[in-house]
């Protein structure tokens, strides 16, 4: 008795048709990164805003969650408060370092622009092969440039320009320090979006100005700066933005005297268990930067050779 089997013939599966409809592709493209947003942006901030609040408290601390002001009424009504000062102070600190990023980024993304001409891309990137490395090791480095017994100092011994042993004790731990540290690590970067306006400025408006019998700094006044705001105030905020909440910095140059008020938020959350208090400081923090952003961000054109090409 011989039996036959009767091989099953794969069918064919069909999908339902507005899997491949333009609406679906559309709404692929908009939820991905709406979605990648929400959850590593927009519930973190959600999430520290309830620790702000008491709703939410850390489990070491044994406190009860409830809400409560208390917190937020002693930071910004406090007598005395001393995180409120550095807040302030912070805020400083951080618009100086922007404006001498930007002041000290400007030749360097003009001299690119229209010195460099075809090596210019090869000089930014030897600018930009230092910041290759780790940060934490760039800013160790310059903790022991700084040093009392460090290069600067040890240098002007032996250049006899200050006595053995005598040295320039404010170079290091002080607000100086981090200024410095700081304005090293982001002056590159802010040279780029200025020199991507700068590289694609229309020659022939510089042409005419000298055609027209302008000088070199009429020019630059009245055409190559105006024109180059876009890319100025686009790195402003590019340093602005993150400097708000640095804490590495200060930490290693800065001394117990010059933190700033990120150092406080991370004292909060990794040297005492009050996060609740913690979170108010990174609430505070985030407040400021949606307001830098809405006051800055409306004269940043998105294309940044748009403004340079019309």
């Amino acid at each position: 008795m011989t039996t036959t089997s009767v091989e099953a013939v794969p069918r064919r599966i069909r999908w339902p048709a507005w899997l491949g409809s333009r609406a679906f592709a559309r709404f692929i493209t908009v939820a991905t990164p709406s979605l990648y947003v929400v959850a590593l942006l927009i519930v973190p901030v959600v999430l520290i805003a309830l620790y702000s609040l008491g709703l939410k408290t850390n489990p070491a601390a044994g406190s009860a969650t409830g809400f409560s002001t208390a917190n937020w009424s002693d930071f910004l009504t406090g007598a005395g408060n001393p995180f409120r000062g550095r807040f302030f102070t912070s805020l400083l600190v951080t618009l100086g370092v922007s404006a001498g990023a930007v002041l000290g980024a400007f030749p360097l993304a003009y001299f690119l622009a229209f010195v460099a001409r075809r090596h210019r891309y090869t000089i930014l990137l030897i600018v930009l092969a230092p910041f290759f490395t780790s940060y934490l090791l760039r800013v160790i480095a310059w903790q022991v440039i700084l040093n009392n017994d460090g290069v600067v100092n040890s240098l002007l011994w032996t250049l006899h320009l200050r006595a053995q042993g005598h040295a320039i004790t404010w170079l290091i731990y002080s607000k100086f320090s981090v200024a410095l540290v700081l304005f090293y690590a982001w002056v590159p970067f802010v040279a780029l979006p200025i020199f991507v306006v700068l590289d694609n400025l229309d020659r022939r408006l510089i042409d005419a100005a000298h055609d027209l019998g302008a000088t070199r700094l009429t020019t630059f006044l009245r055409i190559t700066l105006p024109l180059s705001l876009p890319g100025v105030i686009a790195g402003f905020v590019f340093v602005l933005i993150p400097t708000t909440g640095e804490f590495i910095a200060p930490l290693l140059v800065g001394g117990p005297s010059s933190q700033l008020f990120g150092n406080s938020i991370q004292a909060f959350f990794s040297d005492t268990p009050d996060w609740n208090y913690g979170s108010v400081l990174a609430i505070a923090l985030v407040i400021v930067v949606l307001i830098l952003l809405a006051v800055f961000g409306r004269f940043i054109n998105t294309d940044l050779t748009e403004e340079a090409a019309t």
